[in-house]
C-alpha cells in the first residue's frame, strides 16, 4: 500500500512539525492520513518504525536534492557550490536533517534508536517494515555525499586532475565538512558559496 504509507509518513511529519514526537499519538497520525490505525500498525509495525520510516525518508529527501544539486549546469565549482547550499539550506529548514547531519537530536525529535533485530515471525507485519535496518550516522552521510560528488563530477574536472581520482575524493569531502561547518555556525549571506570557492584547488577548476 505504497499510497497509504506515503500518506500516514506526510501525516506523521505535519504532527511532528506541530508537537514533540512523544505527544504525536498513533490514532491521530492515522486520522490525518485518512486510514484504519490497524492499517498504519501493518505499514509500521508500532511507532518506532513508524518514526524509523520518517527518518529515512528525510535522509532519502536529503540524497535525493544532492544529486538534482551536482546536477546543475555550470562547472565543478558551481556544482559543488550548489551542493553544499543545499545541505546548509535543508539542515536550515528541517530538522530531522540537521540532526541526521549533526548528531544532535532535539528532545522533541524522534530518538534514534538502534535498528531491531529481524527475527523469523508469522505475524501479520512484514519484516522489512519492523526493521529497515540502520539509519545513516553523520559520518555514514559524508561518505554518501562525497562519493555521489566525486562520481558525478569525474568527468567535470581537467585531464590532470582526473589522473587522481583521490584528489577529487578529498575535494569533495572538504566541500561536504564546510558545508556541515555551517550548518553548526551559519556564515554571512553568501558565506557558503565563498567558503567552497577559497577551498578548492585552482588545479581541479583551471
Amino acid at each position: 500500500m505504497p499510497a497509504a504509507r506515503e500518506s500516514l509518513l506526510d501525516a506523521a511529519g505535519a504532527a511532528l512539525a506541530r508537537r514533540p514526537w512523544s505527544a504525536v499519538r498513533m490514532v491521530d497520525v492515522a486520522a490525518s492520513a485518512g486510514v484504519s490505525r490497524q492499517t498504519l500498525y501493518n505499514e509500521f509495525g508500532g511507532k518506532e518504525g513508524l518514526a524509523r520510516a520518517l527518518v529515512r525518508r528525510e535522509a532519502d529527501g536529503f540524497l535525493a536534492g544532492v544529486d538534482r544539486a551536482l546536477a546543475c549546469p555550470g562547472d565543478l565549482d558551481a556544482r559543488l557550490t550548489a551542493a553544499a547550499e543545499w545541505t546548509t539550506a535543508a539542515a536550515r529548514r528541517n530538522a530531522l536533517v540537521r540532526a541526521l547531519l549533526t548528531g544532535c537530536w532535539e528532545a522533541r525529535l524522534p530518538s534514534p534508536e538502534p535498528a531491531p533485530v529481524t527475527v523469523a515471525s508469522t505475524g501479520p507485519v512484514p519484516a522489512r517494515r519492523r526493521a529497515d535496518g540502520p539509519l545513516p550516522s553523520p559520518g555514514d552521510l559524508v561518505v554518501l555525499v562525497r562519493d555521489r560528488a566525486a562520481a558525478t563530477l569525474a568527468g567535470s574536472t581537467p585531464a590532470k586532475a582526473r589522473q587522481d581520482a583521490a584528489d577529487l575524493s578529498r575535494v569533495c569531502e572538504l566541500v561536504v565538512r564546510l558545508a556541515l561547518s555551517c550548518v553548526a555556525a551559519p556564515p554571512a549571506e553568501g558565506g557558503v558559496a565563498d567558503l567552497v570557492r577559497t577551498a578548492l584547488p585552482r588545479q581541479l577548476t583551471a
